[in-house]
């Protein structure tokens, strides 16, 4: 298979990405201190995306800054936790929804569909989430919106999942949900797409609040 490379999100919002996931995951805990360096080393980037991508995470009102210490995790909870997936289901929907509307252009949506194959048909989980990213992101250039495109890549948070699933388990339920919008959007049909990623979104949601529901 010739594949052309994926396109994925700059460094700053990457970082912020796996942050934000693992803030609205629980698996960093509110009340943690977290300072730039560790940061850095656990995600394997230099400390200036973080630095940055700490700046984003403060307004959002995840993290706090401390002055020449890093952050610290803010806590939140099952309404934040859903109001940020309302609010990604409804911009991803419209992106879905215009691609068909505008007759867009297709192919870079569907080599990064098909990178995500390709990594799954070898056992790589990991790879996966970036196509799953670079899937995502196509879909949202193609929908013609630069705003829808800016605000999505802000909110993007990664693979969303609950404590009940492996990352194996959970690449191959999102390569199938994928499989049904790259279908929907190839027939061009509007309403289909929409309500397929409108599922996707809110499926992951409910994935994320497996780890309230453990804690409870």
């Amino acid at each position: 298979m010739n594949l052309k490379p994926i396109s994925l999100l700059p460094a700053r919002e990457r970082v912020a990405a796996a942050l934000r996931e693992a803030i609205l995951s629980h698996q960093l805990e509110p009340g943690r201190e977290l300072s730039l360096k560790d940061a850095a080393q656990m995600l394997g980037v230099s400390v200036t995306p973080v630095r940055e991508a700490f700046q984003q995470l403060a307004q959002e009102g995840l993290i706090a800054l401390r002055p020449n210490r890093g952050a610290i995790i803010l806590g939140v909870d099952e309404k934040d936790i859903r109001d940020h997936y309302e609010l990604r289901a409804i911009l991803e929907r419209e992106a879905a929804m215009a691609v068909c509307r505008n007759q867009a252009d297709l192919s870079p949506i569907r080599n990064a569909f098909d990178h995500g194959r390709d990594a799954l048909s070898r056992g790589d989980s990991r790879e996966y989430g970036d196509c799953n990213q670079s899937f995502h992101m196509e879909i949202w250039a193609a929908s013609g919106n630069r705003k829808l495109e800016q605000t999505l890549s802000q909110l993007w948070n990664g693979l969303s999942m609950g404590h009940k699933v492996t990352r194996e388990a959970y690449a191959q339920i999102s390569m199938a949900e994928h499989a049904e919008i790259m279908a929907a959007l190839e027939d061009r049909d509007e309403q289909l797409a929409g309500r397929l990623m409108d599922h996707h979104i809110h499926r992951s949601m409910e994935n994320v609040l497996t780890h309230l529901n453990k804690q409870a």
